[in-house]
């Protein structure tokens, strides 16, 4: 049995259709299979490698971490120097009203959690989202995805969530005083890289600041750098009352966090306590690649790097088959309004060397989301091989 049938067989499938690379390294900008083929990479494993693969500080600060220890007990009760580091550092870097942090296995965990804390914290039960959000795939985070074609065959999910139109401000009239939570992405992913038009994400925090319900930025691919400044929060000025990030901050680990207040974090320490707890949670090994990920970010101020960058990619990208592009920094939807075409680029840019990526809901758009240290010969190489494609 090949090697191909064996990952279909023995291991777990998302899909029909993996795309079936079989990686032997990968550093920098760079996968490269057994056959010794590399590929550019232009999705940095969907926004989660934001510095590049194997980038040496993050190598060596993992190097350091397992040579001291490594899961020695359940998040919480012991002091371990990564998980405390890294959460005065985000505090430092945050908002007086995000200072507290807690550190979780994914970006779905941190959704979960966040879903929880709100209700716990409000005494309410109603959690709205939006139309075409995405936030997972577990239970919960399902019962708040924004599309119904992925959640239908796993019903009944969990009650008194409801959703409002992402941009469409007459629908936030659905938010009240009933409501928990509303939970949002500063930019939509699996839609296609929506970004929020005239102001909307400043009246969604003045509508849940009217009503007293807590608003959750679900910054899991846009955090740690990828707008073009540390947090997406940032970039469009609106602070969330709770902030979860994923993807990117791991520097290539698994890592998720939620962030807020340490009042409103203090509802999960009792009554009951325990109220949210973790085995593998802020393991000490993925908070030191965080922390090295997030000191280098800061260090060398490579995210501001990132406009320009953008500036860059939209400036070459630019053909009559291209419909559109949306998104913003180093996230890019290339609209081709054509679901054969949008194969076409994936499959034909993967033999020519280059790797970009499909969106879950858009079936028309092709995944940009390189890790930062993208150079502009990089952009410049990746745009031509795209342009090559759509000339064929």
């Amino acid at each position: 049995m090949g090697v191909k049938e064996s990952f279909i067989i023995h291991q777990g499938q998302t899909t029909p259709f993996p795309l079936c690379i079989d990686v032997a390294s990968a550093e920098g900008m760079y996968i490269t299979d057994k056959s010794g083929k590399t590929y550019l990479d232009l999705v940095a494993g969907v926004s989660a490698c934001t510095i590049g693969h194997c980038h040496p500080r993050v190598v060596k600060a993992i190097q350091d971490q397992t040579s001291k220890y490594m899961h020695v007990m359940v998040y919480g009760e012991f002091i371990q120097e990564p998980q405390l580091a890294l959460a005065k550092k985000l505090a430092s870097l945050l908002p007086d009203t995000l200072n507290s942090t807690y550190f979780v296995n994914s970006g779905v965990e941190a959704i979960e959690a966040s879903m929880k804390l709100s209700k716990r914290y409000t005494g309410r039960a109603e959690i709205i989202s939006c139309k075409n959000s995405y936030h997972g795939s577990t239970h919960g985070a399902l019962s708040i995805m924004g599309n119904e074609t992925y959640k239908q065959k796993f019903r009944p999910l969990l009650p008194d969530c409801r959703q409002i139109i992402y941009n469409d401000v007459d629908s936030l009239n659905e938010i009240t005083e009933k409501t928990a939570a509303v939970i949002i992405e500063p930019i939509q992913g699996a839609t296609g890289f929506i970004t929020p038009t005239n102001g909307y994400l400043k009246l969604v925090r003045e509508k849940c600041d009217e009503v007293g319900a807590i608003l959750i930025f679900d910054e899991i691919q846009t955090c740690f750098g990828r707008t073009g400044n540390l947090f997406a929060f940032e970039t469009f000025n609106v602070i969330p009352d709770i902030l979860c990030m994923a993807k990117g901050m791991g520097g290539g680990m698994p890592i998720g966090s939620f962030t807020t207040s340490t009042e409103k974090m203090h509802s999960l320490r009792e009554n009951p306590m325990l109220g949210h707890i973790t085995t593998f949670g802020g393991h000490p090994i993925v908070c030191a690649a965080s922390l090295a990920t997030l000191d280098e970010l800061c260090e060398t101020q490579l995210f501001r790097e990132v406009e320009k960058k953008e500036t860059l990619f939209r400036a070459l990208l630019n053909h009559p088959k291209i419909k559109e592009i949306r998104g913003k920094g180093l996230m890019l939807a290339i609209e081709l309004d054509d679901v054969e075409l949008c194969q076409k680029v994936v499959h034909r840019g993967l033999e020519m060397g280059i790797i970009s990526f499909f969106f879950l809901f858009s079936k028309t758009a092709v995944r940009l989301s390189p890790p930062l240290t993208i150079s502009d010969d990089e952009i410049r190489y990746a745009a031509n091989i795209i342009l090559n494609i759509l000339d064929e």
